[in-house]
């Protein structure tokens, strides 16, 4: 099939048989952009559609990017994303984004729930209680960053100790330990949300290093940040890429490959 094809067959399987509105005002518009995305994009690389459209829900959240994200829950449901996966990709970005934002998500999530006779709340994916919180979310942090977290948290002075805390408590314990999503795809998801933030290279750097110790490799890093293009734009897609290739050069893989 020709992109153009594909993007017929990949929009059917998304969205169904509707005809985007944009049709009506910006042909032509429509055309660039429903062929790039759907007619290259989402067939560049090793992901299929459900964690592709996992990774559009956390970029269009990070952008606020409202109405389309209302779209790609239909979207995400159709492809056979559960509830529960949904609602996670969206507390991922949490820590990240901060509350207003997440809940201005969450509140277009659940508005296509509703509309779709999905029962709320969910049940609850939580796997921490306040005893244990900081203890196992620092746990994920060092199977995740490895011996730097001690680091971090040894370096820190007296005034801003709270900061790694927080990090370890809320970031990992709160949100990384919950069920319905795994380690690696949480990660994924992670690197993806920070380098749709814009001036966050040193977070996207470390999350590069993340991916890595939790099994993500280079190619896979590469697809996720291809996919989020046409949501986030070239210059921020060029700058987790440069981010990707410092932390990884070329030559490491092409040596990795000849081995």
């Amino acid at each position: 099939m020709d992109r153009i094809e594909k993007s017929q067959e990949t929009y059917k399987q998304l969205f169904g048989d509707g005809v985007p509105a944009a049709y009506a005002t910006d042909p032509d518009f429509q055309d660039i952009l429903s062929r790039f995305i759907f007619g290259e994009v989402f067939h560049q690389g090793d992901l299929d559609h459900k964690r592709r459209e996992l990774i559009t829900l956390v970029v269009l959240a990070t952008n606020q990017t409202l109405p389309q994200l209302k779209a790609h829950v239909h979207a995400a449901l159709n492809v056979g994303l559960s509830p529960v996966e949904i609602k996670e990709a969206i507390y991922q970005c949490a820590p990240y984004l901060g509350f207003p934002k997440t809940l201005n998500a969450l509140t277009e999530v659940n508005e296509v729930f509703k509309a779709r006779d999905i029962a709320l709340p969910l049940e609850s994916q939580k796997q921490v209680e306040e005893e244990n919180r900081f203890d196992k979310g620092l746990a994920v942090q060092v199977e995740i960053f490895g011996d730097i977290i001690a680091k971090m948290r040894e370096s820190a002075s007296s005034n801003q100790k709270h900061i790694q805390d927080y990090l370890s408590a809320f970031c990992f314990g709160d949100f990384y330990t919950r069920g319905g999503l795994d380690l690696k795809t949480r990660e994924l998801l992670t690197l993806c949300i920070v380098s749709s933030l814009g001036g966050c290279e040193s977070q996207v750097k470390a999350h590069v290093r993340g991916n890595l110790n939790v099994g993500n490799d280079k190619d896979m890093m590469i697809t996720a940040i291809t996919h989020c293009l046409p949501y986030m734009g070239f210059p921020r897609t060029l700058n987790a890429l440069a981010c990707v290739n410092e932390i990884i050069p070329e030559n490491e893989e092409l040596q990795k490959t000849e081995q």
